[in-house]
């Protein structure tokens, strides 16, 4: 299991366009880890400031230009903004590879299939 912790930051809102809202994360945390999880798709979970607990997406990828992977965690039945929130993710799961997809709808399906699957 990993723990990757971060304050969230602005993304491009592509998740939240999709009607899949994300967390982005600040890559220190990850950037610090001993071991780096691959990159790709797992069922985890995010725990936020107060304790409270949600099954989370969470996406490790791509690779930026600065040699870093974005980090999106989807907090499954979460409402609100969580702009420079710090939360602790906790991978659990690995679900599949990271993969760029031919279509928006295409890249919609399969996040549907993977909330199913984290469920």
């Amino acid at each position: 299991m990993y723990k990757i912790s971060g304050r969230v930051i602005h993304g491009e809102n592509i998740g939240k366009t999709l009607g899949f809202p994300t967390a982005n994360l600040d890559r220190r945390g990850y950037s610090h880890l001993k071991k780096k999880p691959k990159l790709g798709v797992y069922a985890g979970v995010a725990i936020l400031p107060s304790g409270k607990k949600f099954k989370a997406g969470i996406v490790i990828g791509p690779i930026d230009k600065k040699g870093l992977p974005k980090i999106e965690i989807h907090l499954i039945g979460f409402k609100g903004s969580l702009y420079d929130t710090y939360l602790n993710t906790y991978l659990n799961r690995y679900i599949r590879p990271f993969k760029k997809f031919k279509s928006t709808e295409e890249l919609k399906k399969q996040i549907k299939r993977d909330i199913k699957e984290i469920k």
